[in-house]
């Protein structure tokens, strides 16, 4: 009976620290806005939500990122999983600066997209042949992904002094 009691305790310390690292390890960014898709009578409806967020070794560029967040109970607890669909956008936003060294592939943003096994990320490449920076929004899960992706491209160029 002892053993039952701590294999409970534990199971439930290790439900608390992945929900709580799930939790606080979702990026800092500003939520744009979001808009109802489908109703749900418990808990939350299904929406798309548009957040903006800022390279952080390009200063002068700011993306903004959609995709689905699954409601419901499920949703609304935190457990839901949400569908890979997202779409990005990124622009040139003032002069741009480069802070450290670009490597291809890199990541700029992510964010966990189920509990434990899937993420949407945003990755970055620089395609130094036509001087423009490509930013990848995708989705991954451990065991398996997804071809859903979405692009956007910021041409490098000057800006103009005020």
């Amino acid at each position: 009976m002892k053993k039952v009691g701590m294999m409970l305790g534990a199971g439930i310390l290790l439900a608390i620290v992945l929900f709580g690292w799930w939790v606080f390890s979702r990026p800092e960014r500003g939520t744009t806005g979001s808009v109802s898709t489908n109703f749900r009578w418990l808990g939350p409806n299904d929406k798309i939500v548009v957040d903006g967020f800022d390279d952080p070794k390009v200063q002068g560029v700011a993306c903004h990122i959609s995709r689905a967040q699954t409601g419901g109970v499920k949703g609304g607890l935190g457990v839901g999983e949400d569908t890979s669909d997202a779409s990005i956008a990124c622009r040139q936003v003032g002069p741009i600066r480069i802070v450290g060294e670009l490597k291809d592939g890199e990541r700029v943003f992510d964010e966990h997209r189920s509990l434990v096994f899937k993420s949407l990320q945003v990755v970055r490449f620089f395609d130094r042949e036509r001087n423009v920076l490509v930013y990848v929004a995708y989705s991954d899960r451990v065991l398996a992904g997804s071809p859903k992706n979405s692009i956007s491209t910021v041409p490098i160029m000057g800006w103009p002094a005020p």
